[in-house]
């Protein structure tokens, strides 16, 4: 009896059984880490591959892959807040800065304002006194023929003031003018504070409005105490100005 010898090969069914669903997401999702703490419990589940020669492709389920999603989600939503939370501190810090230049600004302007009202402050050299001899008076007492100054009345040891802020070119004395003080103001005129009995100044010092300078008296050329100033174009007799329309002008009313 004749047997026939089967031909041809037999091969068991492969088991490589894939739904090839999410294979490009689970390939990307390795490089952040995800698949290694999500997926590798999935994969753990399956049974091995066949050695067949053909790559094999990954399947991860529904639930695993909405967990992804949402890991990666919140990733994007954590990376916007950060962002905005670096935005806000930014324009706090800009808001800072431009609260503390508008400080400084308005400090600066301040300090103009403060030294602009100091330069134009101007007061009287005798306080609550009066003009006793007029400015150009006619008299045999000066050696001029006229009053180049005016007097204010003073008894002896009245304290004199500088009209205003500038610095001592002489202090002194002044031969008529007995004891005197010349300061040279701000603005570059010139004042003159004659007959005194004491000084309490000297020369490059500054001196500001109302600052005592001296105490009225009677030394030099007069008849009885009194204070006796001038306005000058330069610290020389002779360049006198009239000294009233000078205090006027800077808002002493004498």
């Amino acid at each position: 009896m004749a047997f026939t010898r089967a031909t041809g090969k037999h091969r068991r069914t492969g088991r490589m059984h894939r739904t090839t669903v999410r294979a490009a997401g689970v390939a990307a999702l390795a490089t952040t880490g995800v698949v290694g703490t999500l997926a590798a419990p999935a994969l753990a589940a399956e049974p091995e591959v066949e050695q067949t020669g053909l790559t094999p492709v990954v399947t991860i389920g529904d639930s695993i892959a909405d967990e992804i999603d949402a890991q990666a989600l919140a990733q994007k939503q954590a990376a916007a807040d950060a962002a905005a939370r670096e935005a806000a501190r930014e324009a706090a810090r800009e808001r800072a800065a431009e609260a503390a230049k508008e400080a400084r600004e308005a400090k600066e302007r301040a300090a103009r304002e403060a030294e602009r009202k100091r330069l134009n402050t101007f007061v009287a050299p005798i306080t609550a006194s009066y003009v006793s001899t007029a400015y150009q008076a006619g008299s045999s007492l000066w050696s001029s023929g006229s009053h180049t100054g005016i007097d204010f009345h003073a008894s002896s040891g009245t304290s004199v003031h500088s009209v205003g802020v500038g610095t001592v070119v002489e202090a002194g004395w002044g031969g008529a003018y007995g004891n005197q003080v010349v300061i040279r103001m701000h603005d570059g005129t010139y004042t003159q504070y004659g007959h005194l009995s004491s000084i309490g100044v000297s020369v490059g010092q500054s001196v500001e409005p109302g600052q005592q300078i001296g105490v009225s008296g009677a030394t030099g050329n007069v008849t009885g105490p009194h204070l006796h100033f001038e306005a000058r174009t330069s610290p020389e007799y002779g360049s006198d100005m009239d000294p009233v329309a000078y205090l006027r002008s800077h808002g002493v009313n004498v």
